[in-house]
């Protein structure tokens, strides 16, 4: 992408919306499904659209990894509610994860929105993360991601689905990846029972896609020393 330039949007502003239906299957059906397909976030500054091109599946309470598995809490109630809304959370004390609710309510499965690429309001993304040593990087992962698309607990609960042109996120059909540029591993940092699962979504060879790092216990300050410099 040419620095200073939005790359011309891939999805029109007349692309329909994901309907409910596309959310309400299996959290392992949806995930990779969800490649290729564009997040529009419309903040006071202007709209921005971002290409997913990274996810991760969490099958609730029958997955260790997931935020659900111990049941339903005040902080993951989103989680458990009907598909289609977002579920956004605070880790480290630092960063807010985006994650898209799927599966029949109750189930409180959610895929994880690890990376994507900027299509348009590059110029906002840029502002949040003037760090980004290039825009390949501005939503390299899933807290620089929020942070470039200002992304906090202010979402938690948004109808993704919505038609309202300026509901603040929502998800449009874009280009849905071929099954054979989709590649899966393990999880981002996920341990213990659900640490070889391989439900890590990504397009192969796409710049935007975060590198993966297997789980390592970490206290709160090696947390806060390693998240210096992520955003």
């Amino acid at each position: 992408m040419i620095a200073g330039r939005d790359r011309k949007p891939s999805t029109p502003s007349g692309a329909p919306h994901l309907p409910r239906s596309f959310f309400d299957r299996p959290v392992l059906d949806v995930a990779p499904d969800l490649l290729g397909h564009v997040l529009v976030r419309t903040t006071p500054q202007g709209r921005m659209q971002l290409r997913i091109t990274e996810v991760e599946a969490y099958a609730g309470e029958a997955d260790p990894g997931s935020h659900a598995y111990r049941g339903r809490t005040e902080r993951n109630a989103s989680m458990f509610g009907p598909p289609g809304h977002a579920y956004v959370y605070f880790i480290y004390g630092m960063w807010y994860s985006l994650n898209l609710v799927c599966g029949s309510e109750g189930e409180a499965s959610g895929v994880l929105i690890r990376a994507g690429e900027i299509l348009e309001g590059a110029d906002q993304a840029r502002h949040r993360r003037p760090k980004a040593r290039k825009d390949a990087e501005l939503a390299k992962g899933p807290a620089r991601l929020a942070t470039a698309l200002a992304v906090d607990r202010e979402l938690n609960g948004t109808d993704v689905c919505s038609q309202d042109e300026a509901a603040p996120l929502s998800i449009r059909a874009g280009e849905p990846a071929p099954p054979d540029a989709i590649k899966s591993g393990p999880r981002t940092g996920v341990g213990g029972e659900g640490a070889h699962h391989p439900w890590r979504f990504w397009l192969a060879d796409d710049p935007t896609v975060s590198p993966y790092r297997p789980h390592k216990p970490r206290n709160r300050r090696a947390a806060l020393d390693a998240g210096r410099s992520a955003p």
